[in-house]
């Protein structure tokens, strides 16, 4: 009873009691926007939360949702979108999340960058850090429109050719969300304008230096200028990455799904903008000897901005910081070897590669013999597919019907096409769980390789196969000097026997299937291309009886109008966007 009262008092003074705060919050240690204008760490990390949405930060291995792969993942979003499931409620491949959230926490950045401490004791460097945070966000918005673009620019209900809504300022209300969908082109002009922006302010690469850029006034100190743009930024976008994202856009811009009319202008601007970023560091001399083999312990080595060797890093441009892990080798080395083998080349892509002597296997010149279909090949199909009798981790792969657990559908995680990947894995890492060891690893965003054959591609298009514009190179010169790298024969017959600007076309596209394969690339070609999307994915079995060559899996999109991504059905419910043709 007498505990009963007390609590009956408490409850009086809590509530009758005019005076008493009890039910009124206290402050407390949550963190809230205030926090940046005193804290310059928490400040950054909202453009730090920025690069965490960067689409390209990891492999998405979509390539199964095309003709150039399945997976044995029954649950994959992608195997469920290539075969029929694709649509505005299921889309894997929807970039609109995750880059309008990067846009908006830049946004957010740049209202308050200017007023942050980012060092009250030197006003020089704070200037300086404002410069480079300015440029930085600037640089960012205009790789997530990109992206934007891309995945979810189509054709309009009236037959318009429609871009991504722009959202360049901090939005706040359910109203300020709601923007008409721009043309296709003011898309592009304003990713260009964002690059503009960010030129004014980053210099073309980070790095400590003993002489200040171009832009930079002579009266900063060097000392002060290394501590905001020296070898401390490094990876952070710059203003040369920026080049990049401008080429990027003005290709995509150029390509036949987005530039119906064919205008040669547009594919000039792709190949001039590609240009001036390739020739400035060299031309033709900057493609790496082993870029193709990037992903190898060498490779990475010396990607190692602290170690390697920094004038051999010639391929890659733009890359995440190099990690230890296992999870690729894990999730796609054949049963036999531990893993998972989830990514299945399939036999449309192997049958890509050429001739050791750069001849298409359709072509009577080729050699080409049906009972060793592996022989005599361009040896890049070695490097980038596991194939029957070829080795891993020296260990020979059979993917026969007698080869256990590595053949064809012997278990759940055995392959589906007769092939597993191999390309971007490294044969040093083990993990068999009994002695598991991971090795380090990088992530591209840029490879200089995308940007050699985005130049050829538009340069083609441009000016034929020969021509350079106003350039040093032409896209012959640059298909040829890949094709050398890969070991195709020299000199190489076929390249030079191929005249028209329809047949270099052809090479190009499929010189760029066998390079960027495994990288996010075909999914997106092939849609920008206008090219069919329901090649059936095919596979091979192979036993006494010789080679047998089958459907694996049946590509369902429709041509009509599956070349460009839906609209988030949701965005259309509530703000009432107009939706690409065709979904519903």
């Amino acid at each position: 009873m007498k505990y009963i009262n007390i609590v009956i008092l408490m409850m009086f003074l809590a509530l009758g009691a005019p005076s008493c705060t009890m039910l009124e919050p206290e402050a407390d240690n949550h963190n809230t926007l205030d926090r940046v204008y005193d804290d310059p760490s928490f400040a950054e990390g909202l453009l730090i939360k920025a690069y965490t949405y960067i689409p390209t930060n990891d492999y998405s291995f979509d390539e199964v949702a095309t003709d150039d792969a399945v997976t044995n993942d029954r649950l994959s979003s992608y195997l469920r979108i290539a075969t029929g499931e694709w649509s505005p409620r299921l889309n894997p491949q929807s970039e609109w999340d995750n880059c309008n959230k990067g846009i908006l926490y830049l946004n957010q950045f740049l209202t308050v960058v200017d007023q942050v401490p980012w060092k009250w004791t030197n006003p020089q460097v704070k200037e300086l850090y404002i410069r480079r945070f300015k440029g930085e966000s600037y640089a960012l918005r205009a790789l997530f429109k990109y992206f934007l673009l891309r995945s979810h620019g189509g054709i309009g209900p009236n037959g318009d050719l429609l871009g991504t809504p722009i959202y360049d300022s901090f939005l706040e209300s359910q109203e300020d969300f709601a923007t008409p969908r721009p043309t296709f082109a003011e898309s592009v002009a304003s990713i260009y304008a964002d690059i503009t922006e960010a030129q004014k302010y980053l210099p073309l690469d980070f790095g400590n230096i003993g002489t200040l850029p171009e832009g930079f006034e002579a009266s900063i100190d060097i000392a002060d200028y290394n501590e905001v743009f020296g070898d401390f930024a490094q990876q952070r976008m710059s203003g040369r990455y920026t080049l990049a994202i401008k080429a990027r856009t003005a290709l995509l811009a150029a390509s036949p799904a987005f530039n119906p009319a064919g205008n040669t202008q547009l594919w000039q601007q792709a190949a001039d903008f590609t240009a001036v970023l390739l020739n400035d560091l060299g031309g033709l001399d900057r493609l790496d000897p082993n870029g193709h083999l990037f992903y190898l312990k060498q490779q990475v080595d010396q990607a190692d901005i602290t170690t390697g060797d920094k004038k051999d890093l010639q391929e890659i441009l733009w890359r995440r910081p190099i990690y230890n892990n296992s999870s690729r080798e894990s999730t796609n080395f054949p049963p036999t070897l531990y893993g998972n083998g989830r990514v299945n080349p399939t036999q449309n892509l192997v049958d890509a590669f050429p001739a050791a002597n750069g001849f298409p296997i359709t072509d009577p010149m080729s050699e080409y013999d049906p009972a060793k279909p592996y022989a005599n090949r361009d040896p890049r199909l070695s490097h980038y597919i596991v194939y029957n009798g070829s080795k891993l981790k020296n260990t020979v792969i059979d993917t026969g019907t007698d080869g256990g657990p590595n053949s064809l559908e012997a278990i759940p995680t055995s392959t589906r096409t007769g092939y597993y990947l191999k390309k971007l894995l490294r044969e040093d890492v083990n993990v068999n769980p009994s002695s598991p060891s991971s090795q380090k690893h990088f992530n591209t965003h840029i490879r200089f390789t995308e940007l050699f054959l985005n130049y050829a591609e538009a340069a083609n298009e441009a000016w034929g196969p020969d021509g350079q514009g106003a350039h040093n190179f032409s896209a012959r010169q640059v298909i040829a000097e890949i094709r050398k790298r890969a070991g195709i024969e020299q000199p190489d017959q076929y390249l030079a026997n191929t005249a028209s600007q329809e047949g270099m076309r052809s090479l190009i596209r499929n010189e760029r299937r066998l390079e960027l394969c495994f990288e996010g690339f075909r999914f997106w070609d092939l849609r920008r291309w206008k090219e069919n999307l329901s090649e059936p994915a095919r596979g091979v079995r192979i036993n006494a009886d010789g080679y047998t060559y089958f459907t694996v899996e049946n590509r369902v999109y429709d041509n009509a109008y599956m070349h460009y991504g839906p609209i988030p059905e949701r965005e259309i419910i509530k703000f009432g966007l107009q939706q690409n043709q065709g979904w519903q």
